[in-house]
């Protein structure tokens, strides 16, 4: 067994539950901190965006077709108030018409895997990503899609990832 697969197997991973909220909201804050680019800009600068957020996350936490999943931080249990979480990863599938390439037409999307920077390395990412290749196996999509930061690159790449056959395009209305 080498190193990876001890951390990984290590690391707890669990279902992000309603007392989580405040710290997925750090963790996804935390993301858009260190995404660059044309595509996240302008960026709002009132912080309304993460009060939405928490409206969203908080239906998502229980829908069936949404997995939140967090590592809690060194030395804290769920819900403690100093512990907090040191990683969390969402997936979500999404039902599209099948076609000779997606036979039941079941698409999973890997949103935002980001671990804190104070408990990066460890294998939380990694065991964040395996919980949720393990869920889309169970439900049974056809493909699973994310967007890499250049950082996470390598472990999506590791994990089975290739590049999209697709060109990718995206349209924003005024």
């Amino acid at each position: 067994m080498d190193m990876s697969q001890r951390i990984a197997t290590a690391t707890a991973v669990r279902r992000a539950a309603e007392y989580d909220l405040v710290e997925l909201l750090r963790l996804r804050a935390l993301l858009f901190d260190d995404l660059a680019g044309d595509f996240f800009n302008p960026a709002t600068d009132d912080g309304s965006w993460l009060d939405a957020l928490a409206v969203v996350l908080k239906d998502q936490l229980t829908a069936d077709d949404v997995r939140i999943l967090v590592v809690d931080a060194d030395g804290g249990r769920a819900g403690d108030q100093g512990g907090g979480l040191a990683a969390c990863g969402i997936g979500t599938i999404e039902q599209r018409l099948p076609g000779p390439h997606l036979p039941n037409g079941r698409i999973g999307q890997v949103i935002g895997v980001v671990t804190d920077p104070a408990h990066r390395r460890r294998g939380h990412s990694r065991a964040v990503m395996r919980g949720l290749l393990d869920w889309f196996q169970e439900r049974e999509v056809a493909r699973v899609d994310l967007h890499a930061s250049p950082e996470g690159e390598p472990l999506y790449r590791a994990l089975g990832f290739t590049a999209h056959p697709d060109p990718s395009l995206y349209w924003r209305p005024c």
